[in-house]
């Protein structure tokens, strides 16, 4: 695979992707850069199955939401860097649910993890999400629904 081309096809596109998450342009672009050193260097670990930008944007995400916890941890938030949320999470302010919640998704099967990550993390819309899996909007709507529902059903049965 070329690496040269596929920045230079792709750069643009997880710019813009992180546009939808940060509004801080200086943010959003070292997020992509970083991206792609990652990808760089985990390209032969990149199998194909999925569509080579899905592959991008995850990276993205991840890397956003490092810089995100180590900036949080180190000195408070950035300037321009807003905290994720939804409203299923808004109301988590105890740890333990928190926890139990990351949990949970680690064991869901994609797509339900990842849609949900991308909605809940990523603040992503339904059509953004619906065309990252070559899907619609819809479809990417009852994927995150069905997730939530195993969600909150496994920490139902958790709590008793």
């Amino acid at each position: 695979m070329d690496f040269e081309h596929l920045y230079k096809t792709y750069f643009i596109d997880v710019f813009y992707y992180m546009r939808g998450i940060c509004k801080d342009e200086a943010i959003c672009e070292e997020v992509a850069q970083e991206t792609f050193f990652k990808a760089l260097k985990k390209i032969d670990s990149f199998d194909g199955k999925k569509d080579i930008r899905a592959w991008l944007f995850t990276i993205a995400k991840n890397t956003y939401l490092s810089i995100l916890r180590k900036n949080k941890r180190n000195t408070g938030l950035s300037e321009g860097m807003e905290v994720p949320s939804d409203n299923f999470t808004d109301n988590l302010d105890d740890k333990d649910i928190s926890l139990r919640i990351h949990r949970i998704l680690h064991t869901l099967k994609e797509p339900y993890k990842e849609v949900f990550s991308l909605r809940v993390f990523g603040e992503l819309s339904y059509e953004d999400i619906g065309k990252l899996f070559l899907k619609s909007a819809g479809w990417a709507r009852v994927t995150y629904y069905r997730a939530k529902t195993m969600i909150l059903k496994e920490l139902e049965e958790h709590n008793g």
